[in-house]
C-alpha cells in the first residue's frame, strides 16, 4: 500500500509551462502532511505579495502552488520533508528549480510520518531519537542534500516550543529536545558539511529551555502569521507585523544569530493585507538582526484555536486547478 506522500511523488515533473509554474515544493505533498495539491496559476503580482524592494531584506517563500516561480524577488525556496515515507531522489528536482532561479533551499525536516496512522507518540519518537534508532533516517536525508548545488538550510523539529498537539516533538521536556536536535545535526553534519543549521521556535515564552546551544545553530527562525478577526477579537484592534514578531525575536536576539521569519502569512481585509505586504520586508532599527522572512504560500494547515479554522495565507485567489 502506498502512503499518500508516495503516491503524489508520482507526479511532481517540475515542469515549466509557457509562464505557468508547476512546482514540487514540499516533495511528496504539502506542509505537515497535507495533499500537495498541483496547481498554476498567474504570475501578475497579487496584492497580497509582500513588497520587495533594493532596500529590503531577504525574501523567499514556501511555494506549493508555483504562484512565485517567475519571480525574481524570491531568494529562498521552503521546502518540508518528512524522515520517512519519502522518496528523496526527488529532492533533485526541487534543487534544480531553485538553482535556476539562484534561491537557496531551506529544508525543514519533520521527524515523523505524515501518515498520520503510522506515526509512533511523541515518547516513542523521542526514545528512538535518543537511542540511535533514527540515525539512519536523518543520515539519509542530508547524504541525500550533500549532492544538491544550491545552498542548503537544514531546519529541524520546528516550532518545539507550541503545545497545540500539532508536532509529536512539541511536548518533550527543553533538555530533551536539546539532545534529540543535537545529535540530529552532529549525524547530518557528518554528511552534509556546507549546510547551514537553523532552530526554529514558534517564538513563545519559555523557548529558551529548548535551545541547543551555538555550536549546533547558524540561524534562527520564528513563525509570524497575522490573522486580522483573531487580532481584533482578542486585542480589539488589528496588528502590525512589528508587533507580531517583537515578542519572539527579543526571546531569541541574545543569542547573537542571524533571525528569520521562516514562517510568516497574513490574512485579513484589504487594508490590513496591504499594511502587512508593505512591512514585511523593512529594516526595522529595533531588529537589528532579522535577515530574511519566508512567507508560507498556502492555506493553514492545522486548525487555529477558538474556531478559527485554517486561515488562507496564499498570496493568489485565483488558480486553475
Amino acid at each position: 500500500m502506498h502512503s499518500p506522500s508516495k503516491i503524489a511523488l508520482l507526479s511532481l515533473t517540475g515542469l515549466l509551462l509557457s509562464g505557468v509554474a508547476i512546482l514540487p515544493t514540499a516533495l511528496g505533498s504539502s506542509a505537515e502532511g497535507q495533499p500537495l495539491a498541483m496547481t498554476t496559476s498567474s504570475i501578475a503580482p497579487p496584492a497580497k505579495m509582500p513588497v520587495v524592494t533594493k532596500e529590503s531584506i531577504t525574501f523567499g517563500a514556501y511555494d506549493p502552488h508555483g504562484d512565485l516561480g517567475a519571480s525574481s524577488d524570491s531568494k529562498i525556496e521552503h521546502l518540508f520533508l518528512p524522515w520517512e515515507d519519502v522518496d528523496l531522489g526527488t529532492l533533485a528536482v526541487a534543487d534544480n528549480y531553485a538553482q535556476a532561479r539562484g534561491r537557496t533551499l531551506l529544508i525543514s525536516v519533520e521527524p515523523w510520518t505524515w501518515s498520520p496512522d503510522w506515526r509512533q507518540t511523541s515518547q516513542e519518537l523521542l526514545h528512538s531519537i535518543l537511542d540511535g534508532s533514527r540515525d539512519a533516517n536523518m543520515a539519509a536525508v542530508c547524504s541525500t542534500a550533500a549532492k544538491l548545488k544550491s545552498p542548503v538550510i537544514i531546519r529541524w523539529g520546528q516550532e518545539m516550543d507550541e503545545t497545540d498537539s500539532q508536532f509529536s516533538w512539541s511536548h518533550w521536556q527543553g533538555a530533551d529536545y536539546v539532545k534529540a536536535y543535537r545529535r540530529m545535526v552532529d549525524v547530518c553534519k557528518v554528511h552534509l558539511k556546507t549546510a547551514k543549521y537553523m532552530w526554529s521556535p514558534k517564538g513563545n515564552e519559555g523557548l529558551q529551555a529548548f535551545y541547543p546551544g551555538n555550536d549546533v545553530v547558524d540561524l534562527i527562525g520564528l513563525s509570524v502569521f497575522g490573522l486580522e478577526q483573531y487580532d481584533r477579537d482578542k486585542t480589539g484592534r488589528d496588528q502590525t507585523f512589528a508587533e507580531h514578531l517583537a515578542p519572539g525575536y527579543a526571546r531569541v536576539a541574545g543569542y547573537g544569530k542571524p533571525i528569520m521569519v521562516a514562517e510568516l502569512g497574513y490574512e485579513g481585509d484589504e487594508p490590513f493585507v496591504r499594511s502587512w505586504a508593505e512591512s514585511v520586508t523593512k529594516r526595522y532599527p529595533q531588529f537589528p538582526a532579522l535577515s530574511a522572512v519566508v512567507y508560507f504560500n498556502d492555506r493553514e494547515v492545522y486548525p487555529w484555536p477558538d474556531g478559527y479554522g485554517r486561515p488562507d495565507w496564499r498570496i493568489v485567489r485565483q488558480s486553475i486547478n
